[in-house]
Formats: C-alpha cells, structure tokens, sequence
C-alpha cells in the first residue's frame, strides 16, 4: 500500500498555536486520544493501533511531526538489520536537530509539547466527555507525561518512553519533563491521576532505572507494565522496544497483545468510552 492508501480512513487537519502548525490525523467519534507516534514516524504499525483505540469508542488524533505519514519504514524486502538500523538512526538524527525536542537534557520538557497540550484542549472542546487521554511512544513516550498538567488531561500512557537519552545514570533515573511540571502532575496523582506506562526489560533506550524513578515520583499512581524481552515478535528487525507496534504478538494470551488491551481498557475507563 502507498502512504495514502495507509491512512485513507483517516481525515487530515491542521491545528495552530502561539504562531505554530503541524498537521495531524482524525478517525472516529467519542472522548479524544492523542496517539503521538515514535521514531520514524506515523507508520502503518502506528495507524493500525490508532484505529484500534478509535474503534474501543474515542476520536484518535495522531499528530504528525516527524517522518513521512503513512510510510512503511522497513522497505519491502529488506531483512539486513545494520540497514533497518541506519534508517532508524538518520530520523532520530532529524529530532536530535530540531528545536522542537529536547533529547539529552534532563529536567526539561520538549517545546513540542506546548502545542500538544493545546491540541488536546482543543480537541477536548470539540469531541466532549470527561477529558482526554493521550499516549506517547519511544521518543514521544514522556510527552504524555508532561501533558499531564493540564486537568484536561486524565489517561496519560508512556510507552517505551526513551527521553532524556540514557548516556549517564542521572540521564537514565529521569524522563523528560521539568520539576516544575512534574510537581503539578504529582500533585494530579494525589488527588486520584494514573498514569500507565510500558517497557520491554532489557530495552537500553528505556532502562529499568527510568521507571524506577516514575515510581518513586507518583507512587501507586503508576501502573508500570515491564514486559519479559522473549515476549516481543522475533519477527522484529530491532531489538524489544515498540510495545504496541513493531513488537506486538497480536494473538491472545501474548504479554504484548494482553498489555496492548491494558491500555485500551485504561482508556475505555478514564474516558468513560462506549
């Protein structure tokens, strides 16, 4: 299938805040989720969970702001991995420059998500219900966190959150949002916020220290699912690390499929979808 083909039961948009634009992808009806997709970008894998989230009952928008919109990104054929590497690494070298991401520091939010807090009110505004969930994935994973400042913001899910990269230790105890919006969402998760969030153990980008600190900063206000690395598809050309996509089982009784219906059930109940 072309790009197009991809995302033919999708609608395209634009959304503009404080002078900045992205476009983004809308399919269904219902309480609005923020599918935000991970390195390279809105790949078919990425579309196929989104429609699963709008089919369990919510409108899914999935903002595009990397990579080519619907394209695979493993060319038919290609099975060399150094190859499938070098392609994974050329987009992650094009957030690393842009302004938008933050991808080494620690206690800092991305700018991206200014304008993904003001997509999701606005989102919020157009399609109703108690509020809006979000998730993000790989780089993305901790925008959903950070997100979460505002009350707008009820069904926050990380998955393979992999930023601030984890080159020292203090990088990998951390995830990517600021102290001061970290104590806002904390303060959310006494009051009654959760927050899910899903790794592969053994996944170098999203070590095990990461979601220690989530725990020890929201307490039981964080469900952390920690996948065994045998649990992810081997038909995969990287490594354990796309819980939803790349390395989904999609069969029932598979920890990847059983996590993937987690976090839909998570926002079938935060967002009251039917």
């Amino acid at each position: 299938m072309t790009p197009a083909e991809t995302l033919a039961d999708f609608e395209r948009a634009e959304f503009t805040d404080n002078g900045i634009t992205h476009h983004y992808f809308r399919r269904g009806s219902g309480p609005a989720v923020i599918v935000i997709p991970e390195i390279p970008g809105l790949t078919p894998k990425v579309a196929d969970f989104a429609r699963r989230v709008s089919d369990a009952g919510a409108t899914v928008l999935v903002p595009s702001l990397f990579g080519v919109d619907g394209a695979d990104p493993v060319p038919a054929g290609l099975t060399d991995l150094p190859r499938v590497g070098g392609l994974m690494v050329r987009s992650l070298g094009k957030v690393c420059v842009s302004r938008e991401f933050t991808v080494f520091a620690t206690g800092q939010s991305s700018p991206v998500v200014t304008w993904l807090r003001a997509l999701a009110r606005h989102a919020h505004a157009e399609c109703g219900g108690p509020g809006v969930g979000a998730i993000g994935m790989c780089v993305s994973g901790g925008f959903a966190l950070a997100m979460a400042v505002d009350e707008t913001m009820i069904a926050p899910v990380l998955s393979q959150p992999s930023l601030p990269l984890g080159i020292t230790p203090g990088r990998r105890h951390n995830i990517d949002i600021s102290p001061s919006e970290l104590t806002t969402v904390k303060a959310r998760c006494a009051k009654g916020l959760q927050v899910m969030g899903a790794r592969f153990e053994g996944d170098r980008l999203v070590p095990s220290s990461r979601f220690q600190f989530l725990r020890e900063q929201l307490g039981d206000a964080f469900i952390g699912v920690d996948l065994p690395a045998e649990s992810a598809n081997p038909a995969a050309l990287i490594p354990p690390h796309s819980v939803v996509t790349e390395h989904l089982i999609d069969e029932p009784g598979q920890p990847t499929r059983d996590t993937l219906d987690e976090i839909i059930d998570f926002f079938r109940r935060k967002l009251e979808l039917r």
